[in-house]
């Protein structure tokens, strides 16, 4: 039987420093939640890493990874979706589709990478080389007939640099009709009800917020109004659960991850 809040040490909670996530962590920054965790930054492919070594109990974890966590639980009514277009997730090059011979896969991202994998063999129709960068230096390399897929921040810096946008959220729409979820909370532990609760509520209160979210972050390369109000979508309702469940039927016979 899962412990109280009470009998537990500081919950330690793995978070993503992207523009997304700030509307999540709005309310863990701040009481009561913020008493009873420790946060540690990371980007999404580590906090799955960190979460099978027992480095952290919760974490925001990208999907393509949740069949190979042990004992898996899914917390919360919180996640990093879209109903279409996300802006911050998309592969990008100097030439059209079918023109595209490589592409460099974000080493940040495995949901997305999986995505990407799943849309070029099954909807795309293309059979590119593809490359798993290392580090930054990679998006030097998107020029030519090389393409590059670019996930958070530094997609909205990629955005100014490339001629041809393909967003992965919208790619996903047309073929599904359902929104994608990118990210959910994972714990592989059984947690305290009353802390789980709490951390969920605390998930939402950012959402009520959003203007004033958007007024403390300067950043010039985007409307963050409109990512976060528009292109972002939070809750982790039944269509989200449905095309979550869709793509992780997909990338498990397509062998893509």
């Amino acid at each position: 039987m899962p412990a109280k809040i009470t009998q537990l040490g500081k919950i330690r909670v793995g978070i993503v420093n992207y523009l997304n996530t700030r509307p999540l962590i709005y309310g863990l920054q701040r009481p009561p939640v913020s008493d009873l965790i420790e946060l540690k930054g990371d980007y999404p492919s580590r906090l799955a890493d960190m979460l099978m070594k027992d480095e952290i109990d919760v974490g925001l974890i990208p999907v393509a990874v949740i069949p190979q966590l042990p004992s898996c639980h899914i917390i919360g009514e919180h996640c990093i979706g879209t109903e279409g277009e996300i802006a911050s997730v998309a592969l990008f090059s100097e030439v059209p589709m079918d023109e595209i011979k490589r592409i460099y896969l974000d080493y940040q991202s495995r949901t997305s990478v999986a995505l990407l994998k799943y849309l070029a063999k099954e909807y795309w129709g293309i059979n590119p080389e593809f490359v798993q960068a290392v580090d930054e230096d990679y998006r030097k390399e998107i020029k030519g007939t090389t393409a590059g897929l670019v996930i958070g921040d530094r997609a909205f810096e990629q955005r100014k640099i490339s001629t041809f946008i393909y967003d992965l959220g919208s790619e996903w729409k047309k073929i599904t009709g359902l929104p994608f979820v990118f990210a959910v909370w994972v714990s592989v532990k059984e947690l305290p009800q009353d802390f789980l609760r709490e951390f969920d509520k605390a998930n939402g209160l950012g959402l009520q917020y959003i203007d004033e979210i958007v007024e403390q972050t300067p950043f010039g390369l985007y409307d963050l109004s409109k990512y976060y109000k528009l292109h972002l979508s939070y809750h982790l309702d039944e269509r989200k659960r449905a095309g979550m469940k869709l793509f992780l039927k997909y990338i498990s016979e397509s062998i893509v991850v």
